[in-house]
């Protein structure tokens, strides 16, 4: 691997880096010190752009707020339950608080066909010439297509950031920092080596429980998805296997948020993410090495912001048709990668000391 694996602890639990943020940074000072010296026209293009939090983002998907199981803020928004006690009572640190519950902007996701592409950082190509699988579209006949794609994952703690709420004890501390990227994982582009990951996989891998999923997408469109179906992502097709090859491709929308999909759950298998949802969550993130889908919606930032609400919503639980909020989304070009914004279900103690 080109990024040694470590820890860091943040304030509210641990995020699970590739490597330490120094290496990080040195890292991506030689990928971009590199790249800048390839002659004109080695690199392929490379498209995307920063993400203006101010019109990019979709502030309701925060929503709904809540204290205990009452909403304060809905805004039309979508909700999974919260803890029945408005009181909440944590031993490490000792605190008496109110349980808190919204949905917290903490991850940016690229989903691109050119590998080391940037997309959220502006379409930065940072391609040190290293030989990585490509992204492509198959088509295998006039009816069916298959796609790959490559991967990048962000912590963006947007809220910490930009300091939005100040000694605020619930939100995630930290900046935009690149945790993950699928080029320099040798199972992101191979179904059999991440069957290492998955072994589960191939208990799915028949009429059945595909069949299930179509109850899982019927469920996600009107609503969140099932968890007890966790191999199924909704309308988008099966979480399995947890790499970049998608074997029905219908649409790049629709093959980029299953890979997002893919992603998260491929971070939660790996232990790099933690949950901090439901009364597990008031008192500190935990492992949770199934992802539970219903604690994760989607917004994506570009090549189209999805900032107009369609019903009153802007954000997309996991596995939620792409059909209607999908379409134009895509187009020649500069509109075939992509990026998302992630929000994730908060529960929290919040207290004063």
């Amino acid at each position: 691997m080109l990024f040694p694996p470590s820890y860091r602890r943040t304030v509210n639990g641990y995020e699970s880096m590739n490597c330490r943020k120094d290496s990080i940074g040195v890292a991506l000072a030689f990928i971009l010190a590199t790249a800048l010296s390839l002659p004109a026209g080695a690199a392929p293009a490379c498209h995307g752009k920063f993400m203006n939090p101010i019109t990019d983002i979709c502030w309701s998907c925060a929503f709904p707020m809540s204290i205990g199981s009452a909403a304060l803020i809905v805004d039309s928004q979508e909700d999974i339950s919260n803890p029945s006690s408005p009181v909440c009572f944590c031993d490490n640190p000792p605190r008496v608080g109110l349980s808190i519950g919204f949905w917290e902007p903490v991850r940016l996701v690229d989903v691109t066909r050119e590998p080391f592409c940037m997309v959220g950082l502006g379409g930065i190509s940072l391609n040190p010439g290293v030989e990585v699988p490509r992204g492509a579209q198959v088509a295998h006949d006039s009816q069916t297509r298959s796609s790959f794609y490559q991967v990048h994952w962000y912590v963006n703690p947007i809220l910490a950031w930009l300091e939005v709420l100040l000694d605020f004890p619930c939100l995630e501390q930290g900046s935009l920092d690149l945790a993950y990227v699928t080029e320099v994982d040798p199972l992101w582009a191979d179904d059999e080596l991440t069957a290492i990951l998955n072994p589960e996989a191939v208990l799915f891998a028949n009429p059945v429980a595909k069949a299930a999923c179509a109850a899982d997408c019927l469920a996600a469109t009107t609503g969140f998805p099932i968890p007890n179906l966790f191999w199924c992502a909704g309308c988008q097709g099966s979480l399995y296997p947890m790499d970049g090859h998608v074997t029905t491709h219908i649409g790049a929308v629709q093959a980029s948020t299953l890979l997002v999909q893919r992603m998260a759950a491929k971070m939660h298998r790996q232990l790099l993410t933690w949950s901090g949802a439901g009364p597990n969550g008031v008192c500190g993130y935990y492992l949770q090495p199934i992802m539970d889908k219903t604690q994760y919606k989607l917004q994506m930032v570009y090549p189209i912001p999805n900032t107009a609400k369609d019903a009153g919503k802007c954000c997309q639980p996991f596995g939620r048709t792409t059909a209607i909020w999908g379409a134009g989304k895509e187009f020649p070009v500069e509109g075939e990668d992509f990026a998302y914004q992630i929000f994730r279900k908060r529960n929290c103690c919040a207290s004063a000391f």
